[in-house]
């Protein structure tokens, strides 16, 4: 797809309180998925992918720097060649200008003027998926359409209250209702994925209406505004997806990983995963280790017992610890007979020898970065 034919707008809105200790210090979008891995890397990468080279990323200012860590130059997802352009907005900047009486859409309406795009990608962040947008487009631009929505078919637990789900009519039109608001039961529900194609002069358009009003909405709201007033249609997404909103969310998207089928529909389909390179040694594993079912990063020493748990870089797990059905963040240190089991242990975390860290599937126990355990964590 030509280089410029498409841009982008990257927004971080959702922040991600049910997470807790999680995305206290961090915005979702850096947060660690499956051994080496952050949430933003499956955005970018999609873009990427389909040859997106101009993306504009709406953040709020707090926790910034980790997205700064993370993105560099943006070498990793190749975006720092002469054709490629990203850029980062701060969503109070945004506030900020409108209670100014300032034109507070003008930077956004001029980077989409100034990408030459014909069609603009809008991608939240909470959503795990590996699109193929060059698929998407193809439909969009067939089709004639001013916004093509992305839906998934999924279960009920895979949705948050404020997620808006699609209902069909014979006409093939679509009503979206903010789920907590829906009313019917079914196995399954149409959940809008947060993604929109649409026409880059319409978009334009709707900014400056907008705009025009003096009162600031996120971009995803704008879009929902407006999706009744112009020609829309949907487009069925049929590979793996994962709605991180909570705790459960998050744990149940990682344990994912360790089934074959849905690691490689995620990750090593046609389309591949791009994320910050580490030069490290490989991970050692011990003549004593005991390892089944489990994933694990680079640089770690593994010397006890591991079980169906994912592992990040530079762990360490001595000999006769037990980790099971577990997260263990980057630079974790597990001592001598510690038992970890259903829990999420965030970077930096040292459980010393002999404690017991210990949640349930369906409430699975989280200790924050950079805590050092002492004594027995025993969840509800």
């Amino acid at each position: 797809m030509r280089a410029n034919k498409v841009s982008a707008i990257m927004e971080n809105e959702f922040e991600g309180k049910g997470l807790g200790e999680l995305t206290a210090n961090r915005p979702l979008a850096t947060l660690y998925f499956d051994c080496k891995y952050r949430m933003i890397d499956f955005s970018l990468s999609n873009l990427v992918n389909a040859n997106v080279r101009s993306m504009y990323m709406i953040s709020s200012q707090a926790n910034i720097q980790s997205i700064f860590d993370h993105l560099g130059g943006g070498n990793h997802w190749h975006l720092n060649n002469i054709l490629s352009h990203y850029f980062v907005s701060f969503k109070e900047s945004i506030q900020q200008a409108q209670e100014a009486g300032k034109p507070f859409y003008d930077p956004m309406i001029d980077f989409l003027r100034k990408s030459k795009s014909k069609f603009t990608v809008y991608t939240g962040n909470k959503i795990l998926c590996n699109v193929d947008y060059r698929s998407v487009i193809s439909v969009h631009e067939e089709q004639q359409r001013e916004c093509t929505v992305l839906f998934k078919r999924v279960e009920k637990e895979k949705i948050y209250p404020k997620d808006r789900v699609l209902s069909f009519s014979d006409t093939s039109s679509f009503d979206a209702t903010v789920f907590e608001d829906y009313t019917q039961d079914q196995p399954f529900y149409n959940l809008a994925m947060n993604i929109f194609v649409v026409n880059t002069e319409w978009l334009i358009r709707v900014l400056e209406e907008t705009q025009a009003t003096g009162e600031y909405v996120c971009m995803e709201e704008i879009l929902w505004q407006n999706i009744n007033h112009t020609n829309t249609t949907t487009y069925e997404y049929t590979g793996y997806l994962s709605n991180i909103f909570d705790i459960n969310s998050y744990y149940e998207a990682n344990m994912d990983m360790l089934d074959p089928k849905k690691f490689n529909s995620l990750l090593y389909s046609s389309q591949h995963i791009l994320t910050k390179a580490k030069n490290e040694v490989p991970t050692y594993f011990s003549p004593e280790s005991n390892v089944h079912s489990s994933q694990f990063a680079t640089g770690s020493i593994i010397r006890g017992n591991v079980h169906r748990s994912l592992i990040s870089r530079r762990t360490t797990i001595e000999t006769k610890a037990r980790v099971e059905d577990s997260i263990v963040m980057a630079n974790g240190k597990i001592g001598e007979e510690a038992v970890i089991q259903f829990a999420i242990l965030d970077k930096n975390v040292t459980v010393e020898p002999g404690v017991q860290v210990i949640g349930t599937k369906e409430h699975p126990i989280v200790i924050k970065k950079g805590s050092h355990v002492t004594t027995d964590q025993i969840g509800a």
